[in-house]
């Protein structure tokens, strides 16, 4: 059973990002695959504060809703994180959140350029990235895409797939944007096939380590 957690970084419950993430979902449609939808919006959380705290005690020392989330992030072997842009960025939500994933990397005491993520101690975890803009040029969406899919890799995960979804601003226009849609699609059966072919060579580890 695969666990992916899917995580939507806009307030529009019914909006573009949401809509894209859902249908990155739909690949998931498996008995084997528990796959679980948040919305960020749905929480309420801090900012990372730059405490370090989290250095010391290997936890976020902020008592929030953080608390909740991050049980489904440990718990989770992919996750597919989307967001809108906002002034060439993620949204705030967004940010916050991947801030208060700080927690899950752990530097060198004596050389910080030296560090490793608590998802590099078990099994390789996987994400594929939904960003999404109202303009119709890809230089227009800024940093969002890279934002998110810098900040997994240094949190340990592979990234397999990142959407750039062009052009849409109305509520519910990704629903009739089939490029997008598709892209979407391609983006969760990446996921789901890269998980799939873990799986296979953790059986065939196994299977040579009984010979």
């Amino acid at each position: 059973m695969f666990n992916i957690l899917c995580i939507v970084g806009s307030r529009r419950k019914n909006g573009n990002t949401a809509t894209l993430v859902k249908e990155a979902m739909k690949a998931f449609d498996t008995e084997k695959v528990q796959a679980e939808l948040i919305f960020l919006d749905d929480y309420s959380f801090e900012s990372c504060n730059g405490c370090n705290g989290c250095q010391n005690s290997f936890t976020c020392v902020i008592d929030d809703d953080m608390q909740k989330i991050y049980p489904k992030i440990l718990a989770s072997d992919a996750v597919v994180l989307g967001s809108p842009t906002y002034f060439y960025n993620i949204t705030a939500e967004t940010k916050a959140f991947i801030d208060r994933c700080f927690c899950l990397d752990f530097f060198d005491e004596d050389d910080r350029s030296v560090w490793i993520s608590i998802n590099d101690t078990g099994k390789q975890k996987y994400a594929a990235v939904i960003s999404v803009a109202e303009q119709h040029s890809e230089k227009d969406m800024g940093v969002t895409p890279e934002v998110m899919k810098n900040s997994l890799e240094s949190l340990g995960y592979r990234v397999v797939d990142v959407v750039k979804a062009l052009g849409l601003f109305s509520a519910g226009e990704a629903a009739h944007d089939t490029t997008a849609l598709q892209d979407a699609y391609n983006a969760g059966e990446k996921l789901l096939r890269t998980l799939r072919l873990r799986r296979k060579i953790e059986i065939l580890m196994q299977n040579k380590k009984s010979e």
